[in-house]
C-alpha cells in the first residue's frame, strides 16, 4: 500500500475510486484506494518538478473540460492517471534523441494494476493503448478519446505567458541532472517536432488552444536556440 502524500488533496483519491468504478472495476474500495495511493505517491516523488500532482490535476481537469467529446471518458481519465505514473527523465531524453521511440512502462503498470482491480480486459487494454499514444504525443488515428487525452496533456503549451515561463523552469529542473547541452538538444528536437505538426490539437474544443500554443512554442524555441548558440561560442576552459 502506498503512503499517500500529505500534500495531495483528498479529491484525488475519491476521483480515482469513482473512475475505476466507472471503468468496471470489481475490487473492493480499499483495494482501489490502495492502488490510488500508490499512484499519488508516484506522482508526488520529490524529483518531479513538472510531471507531478499539479500536472496530473491539470490533465484531469482538461479531460473533464473536453469529456463531452469522448466515447469512454472514464478510460480517458484512467489513462491520464497512468500516462506519467512511471517517469524517468534520463529515459525521456534518450527517447527524444532516438526520434520518439515508443515506450510502454506506464502502460504496462496500468495493465497490471487495473487487471488486479477487476477492470474488464478490453477496458484495460484500451487504457494501455491510450497511455502509449500520449507517451508519443501522437493520437491514435480516428480516435477521439486519444485526441482528447493528448490535447489535455498538451494544453499547458497554450498557458498564459507567466504560467508557461514557470512550466519551462519546472521542466528544466526535472532534467537538472542532465548536462545543459544534452537537455537543449533534446528539448529543441521535441519542440520542433511539435511545431512541424499540422495541428497541435485534434479535438474540436482543443483546437481553440492552437494559436496561443504556437506562440509559446515559437518563443521557447527562439530562446533555446539562442542559448545553444551561446554555449557553442563559449571558449573552452
Amino acid at each position: 500500500m502506498g503512503v499517500m502524500s500529505a500534500d495531495a488533496p483528498q479529491w484525488f483519491l475519491s476521483a480515482f475510486v469513482r473512475t475505476c468504478h466507472g471503468a468496471g472495476a470489481t475490487a473492493d474500495v480499499e483495494q482501489i484506494r490502495s492502488v490510488g495511493e500508490d499512484l499519488i505517491d508516484r506522482w508526488s516523488a520529490p524529483e518531479r518538478h513538472f510531471h507531478n500532482l499539479r500536472h496530473l490535476a491539470d490533465v484531469l481537469h482538461r479531460v473533464d473540460e473536453l469529456s463531452q467529446e469522448t466515447h469512454e471518458p472514464d478510460l480517458v481519465r484512467l489513462a491520464a492517471w497512468y500516462h506519467g505514473a512511471v517517469f524517468d527523465a534520463t529515459r525521456k531524453v534518450a527517447q527524444a534523441n532516438q526520434g520518439g521511440e515508443q515506450t510502454t512502462v506506464s502502460a504496462n503498470l496500468a495493465r497490471t494494476q487495473l487487471t488486479e482491480l477487476g477492470v474488464p480486459a478490453s477496458a484495460v487494454e484500451r487504457t494501455a493503448r491510450l497511455v502509449d499514444s500520449i507517451d508519443r504525443h501522437k493520437p491514435l488515428p480516428d480516435d477521439v478519446d486519444s485526441a482528447v487525452l493528448n490535447d489535455a496533456d498538451l494544453a499547458m503549451l497554450a498557458a498564459e505567458p507567466q504560467r508557461y515561463k514557470e512550466y519551462m523552469a519546472n521542466v528544466r529542473a526535472e532534467y537538472s541532472h542532465i548536462p545543459l547541452t544534452d537537455y537543449l538538444d533534446a528539448r529543441i528536437r521535441v519542440l520542433k517536432k511539435l511545431q512541424q505538426r499540422s495541428s497541435l490539437y485534434f479535438s474540436p474544443m482543443g483546437a481553440a488552444w492552437e494559436e496561443a500554443a504556437r506562440q509559446n512554442l515559437d518563443g521557447e524555441l527562439h530562446r533555446l536556440a539562442k542559448e545553444r548558440r551561446l554555449l557553442e561560442e563559449k571558449p573552452a576552459s
